[in-house]
């Protein structure tokens, strides 16, 4: 094991008017930093950023968290120097010092920052914590909301790569949905935090009609208590124990003051679901199970958003039992009415309606003939 003396600074003159938070007759601590092979340099970091406070040369100190950091912030205000950076695999801290002021800049990969800022005052102290951070988080109404991406690397394990994904407003896109379908994703929209009975969130129906674009939608109007991810290999997910482990309960990196929900988008799994489901796929159907209401589930407030194209009717019964689900909305093609009334003329638009997709693709003048949808036989 290895030590290193922190210098004490000079003591305060003796005309410095007393510091609020730290009485005079508290004697200033000498600091001495012990260090071995287990100790990584973000550890030395840390350390080094308290030097200040614990010898009393900066008696005022402050820690902001921010989880919606956007992850191209710079984070380094134009007074402030880089003293030290330290990058692991899923962190990187930062030391930064100014006049009067020193500060920890942390950043998650995927789970946002955290900046300690220690000065000389209050207000040489909090001057500094706002320039850092100035900037530093994405607008709330910008229009695009940060999506974590969850795969499975086979060297590294479990990896979250977090994205700026368009999230439009539902305001903005309920005329893309059916009645039905608008009045059922309308109620979830308004879904809170203490309004959760049910873990499981279905969207059924054909593709191409906006179950994806409604599922952005939904990442916004929940964004201040829910944080949305989407898994990129569900079947890899629900086969591993250890990957759905990681997914399902977090990182222990995570910091605090983020949204306490988290939403697990799994699009497209129509084999993990169907009524057959448990002989083809093993334990996978019964960790999504447990997952929703099991013991794994109750060990976070997990929700899990599931996409498919089949037909209610031949999904597994147990997906869809009564107290499972907090929403089972049926998305489907737009009638002849609303379809020929969200285009504004009913050119090339059949007689049993038509997909958003499909209205999308006769607006910009792509579809040339009159549309024809095929029958689906499965999984596309």
């Amino acid at each position: 094991m290895s030590s290193l003396d922190l210098p004490t600074p000079p003591a305060a003159p003796e005309t410095a008017p007393a510091s609020p938070a730290v009485p005079q007759t508290v004697p200033a601590l000498p600091a001495v930093l012990r260090y071995d092979d287990a100790d990584t340099p973000c550890d030395v970091v840390d350390a080094l950023a308290l030097a200040d406070f614990i010898t009393g040369h900066h008696p005022w100190s402050h820690t902001v968290r921010l989880p919606r950091a956007r992850p191209d912030a710079e984070l380094v205000p134009a007074d402030g120097k880089l003293l030290r950076t330290a990058i692991e695999s899923r962190q990187r801290s930062q030391l930064l010092g100014g006049d009067g002021w020193t500060a920890r800049v942390v950043v998650w990969k995927g789970y946002g920052a955290e900046v300690t800022v220690t000065a000389v005052s209050g207000e040489v102290g909090q001057a500094a914590l706002d320039r850092i951070v100035a900037g530093a988080t994405d607008r709330e109404d910008s229009g695009v909301g940060r999506i974590g991406f969850w795969h499975q690397n086979p060297r590294r394990g479990a990896q979250r790569d977090v994205r700026s994904v368009a999230t439009p407003d539902w305001a903005d896109i309920r005329a893309n949905y059916t009645a039905a379908a608008r009045d059922a994703l309308e109620r979830l929209m308004a879904v809170t935090a203490d309004d959760v009975v049910g873990r499981l969130v279905l969207l059924h129906g054909a593709p191409g009609t906006g179950k994806t674009t409604a599922l952005r939608a939904l990442a916004r109007a929940w964004r201040q208590w829910c944080q949305v991810d989407c898994v990129l290999d569900p079947d890899t997910l629900f086969a591993d124990a250890g990957y759905l482990s990681e997914v399902a309960v977090g990182n222990e990196d995570e910091p605090d003051g983020g949204p306490r929900w988290r939403l697990l988008i799994v699009e497209d799994c129509d084999e993990l679901i169907r009524g057959e489901a448990r002989q083809a796929s093993g334990q996978a159907l019964s960790r999504l199970l447990n997952l929703t209401d099991g013991l794994l589930g109750q060990g976070r407030d997990v929700l899990v958003a599931i996409t498919t194209n089949e037909d209610l009717s031949r999904l597994h019964p147990a997906v869809t039992r009564p107290g499972r689900c907090l929403a089972r909305v049926e998305v489907g093609p737009l009638s002849y009415a609303e379809a020929t009334g969200w285009l504004g003329h009913g050119t090339g638009v059949p007689s049993t309606g038509a997909t958003l997709a499909e209205l999308y693709a006769l607006r910009s003048g792509a579809a040339t003939e009159p549309v024809v949808r095929p029958e689906i036989g499965g999984y596309l």
